[in-house]
């Protein structure tokens, strides 16, 4: 008798990758600030472009998404040729790790640290090792430390998520610069936008042909339903990681309507701009009433309560009343939930309902 279908018994060991439930009492209108999702809808050109593309969803779309790369490239100044464009950058950091990380390698992020990074590493066979990360900041010195002859990447998000945290330039090009030359740095940018208005841009690093930097529609383009991230690959990365994606990746809906974003810079700025100033009022919000903010550049915001118990408790209470943040304990953050920035009555009512919560506390 045969034996039955067993999966690899790396990917039996796995732990899937977790999105956030956002289950609330029946009959309660959910507000969901769980997913970092923009509280805005895409520019109307995207939308626009989309509703033309989809009268050709009968072909396959682009696969060398030409008009997407060159609207990418025309604003950021790249050559179109080092621009690769995944279904989410998600897609880009799984190719990319499963190219240059195999068993018996090492990849390297931090404490907090996108915990994709650590899907990425298992499903490659890699050792995922999490460098400590101080005050819930990126540590350049923490990471190097960690480093060691298996090391083959380090995965950095900067912004972080779930932190929101952020370190600047010189500390990246520092990190980049003692890094073994046969590692590779990845610069996960999902918020980079958020970050932009500091001029303290990284894509000039691909061109090194060791260091990779993404970015994604999902967050500032307000495109998290179409699924398109990019990333600018230097030298023979983008040849080597091109081969591990799958052609015809983004729909031909989803390139056309990020080629639209892209190229309505204005559109994109003032949903920054309207997302920080409505992520910096809750913040404060959060604040006068004894919770703890972490300092972010994105659209989100870590909250602390001090406990796990406490953070625990609020959950349930924001959930009774249809509001659903994240819970951190996956992140070595239970004391803490993130928040969304949503739209304004949705962060007055969270604002109101942690309010009652921690009046309830004293």
């Amino acid at each position: 008798m045969t034996a039955p279908l067993q999966p690899r018994p790396a990917v039996d060991k796995m732990q899937p990758y977790a999105l956030s439930r956002a289950d609330v009492p029946d009959g309660v209108a959910p507000i969901l600030l769980n997913q970092n999702e923009s509280p805005l809808p895409p520019s109307p050109l995207a939308i626009e472009a989309a509703a033309r593309a989809a009268e050709r969803a009968h072909r396959y779309s682009d696969p060398d998404w030409r008009e997407l790369r060159a609207a990418i490239a025309e604003v950021h100044q790249l050559d179109p040729e080092s621009i690769l464009v995944g279904a989410g950058s998600m897609e880009l950091i799984g190719a990319a790790v499963a190219a240059y990380a195999g068993p018996g390698d090492e990849v390297l992020s931090s404490e907090h640290g996108y915990a994709f990074f650590r899907t990425a590493a298992e499903r490659a066979q890699a050792r995922y090792v999490a460098a400590p990360e101080p005050g819930k900041t990126v540590s350049v010195e923490a990471i190097l430390d960690c480093v060691t002859d298996a090391t083959r990447i380090v995965c950095v998000a900067n912004p972080g998520n779930p932190t929101g945290t952020r370190i600047g330039r010189p500390d990246i090009v520092r990190l980049r610069e003692r890094m073994p030359a046969n590692a590779l740095l990845i610069l996960d940018e999902a918020y980079g936008e958020f970050a932009d208005d500091l001029g303290e841009p990284m894509f000039d690093l691909a061109r090194r042909g060791d260091t990779i930097v993404l970015r994604t529609f999902s967050k500032a383009y307000a495109l998290a339903g179409m699924r398109v991230g990019w990333g600018a690959f230097g030298g023979d990365l983008a040849v080597q990681t091109r081969k591990l994606l799958n052609p015809n990746n983004v729909s031909a809906v989803s390139q056309s309507a990020a080629a639209a974003a892209m190229r309505d810079q204005a559109y994109m700025r003032d949903l920054c701009r309207s997302t920080t100033a409505a992520r910096e009022a809750f913040s404060a919000s959060c604040r006068a009433i004894g919770l703890d903010t972490t300092a972010s550049f994105t659209n989100f915001v870590l909250v602390g309560f001090g406990s796990a118990d406490r953070a625990v408790r609020a959950d349930r209470a924001l959930r009774e009343n249809g509001i659903v943040m994240r819970p951190m304990g996956f992140y070595g953050l239970g004391d803490c939930l993130r928040a969304t920035v949503g739209n304004t009555e949705e962060m007055k009512r969270t604002a109101e309902v942690l309010g009652a919560f921690m009046a309830k506390e004293q």
